[in-house]
């Protein structure tokens, strides 16, 4: 019988959080961080290549816990996409803030920005899936190519409302953090408002219109 693996990738994370936010800085090397915790340096490079690939499963298993508990419930399966959107925000920052003091290390750990937000590159990955599988609706646009870019504007356009309410969410003081659970409600159904189809077809139908009438006119 196969020996049960003690040290799965979800466990080296914990103990890498764990290790974090009692020193306030990372590992010195793979090696001590192995032999603190009771593994072989090896066990961990059949999980993780290095740190910082670890570091950027961090915020990947943040989004895998929320996905997890959503789809354990069958009324978010019966939701729309607008509150299939609200679930998952108000779940993932309830992930977020029970790891508030790693996040926010993790996010401001260096001085150069751009190091920092590498770290959120696994869930950016999965949060556009995510947004994609919701089928959001939008106008449809009659040619390939622009339809494409359409549809990368309208995740684009989600990843930058996530990073907003994320950075929102990290200066947020107040009690609960009440205010982002206001800001992601108005965010969300503001940007939904936005891209709402009905109003833009109608307009369409009625230039349509207009244009059919012209020609029979003349």
């Amino acid at each position: 019988m196969a020996k049960k693996k003690l040290f799965t990738q979800k466990k080296i994370i914990e103990l890498y959080m764990d290790y974090v936010l009692q020193h306030n800085h990372a590992p010195k090397s793979i090696y001590l961080f192995s032999k603190i915790n009771g593994f072989e340096e090896a066990d961990f490079y059949e999980i993780f290549g290095n740190f910082e690939s670890l570091e950027k499963a961090v915020f990947t298993q943040f989004f895998t816990n929320t996905k997890e508990t959503l789809e354990s419930s069958k009324d978010y399966l019966t939701y729309d996409s607008r509150n299939q959107l609200l679930s998952f925000y108000f779940t993932f920052f309830e992930f977020l803030t029970a790891n508030r003091s790693y996040v926010i290390f993790a996010l401001s750990e260096s001085k150069n920005q751009l190091e920092n937000l590498k770290k959120l590159k696994g869930l950016r990955y999965e949060f556009l899936n995510f947004i994609d599988q919701l089928d959001i609706e939008v106008m449809k646009i009659k040619n390939k190519q622009l339809e494409q870019i359409k549809d990368n504007v309208v995740q684009e356009t989600y990843w930058i409302q996530l990073m907003l309410t994320l950075k929102f969410w990290i200066d947020d003081s107040s009690k609960s953090f009440e205010k982002t659970d206001i800001f992601i409600e108005k965010s969300i159904n503001a940007s939904f408002d936005l891209i709402n189809i009905s109003p833009l077809k109608s307009f369409v139908d009625f230039g349509k219109f207009l244009i059919k009438e012209k020609i029979s006119m003349n």
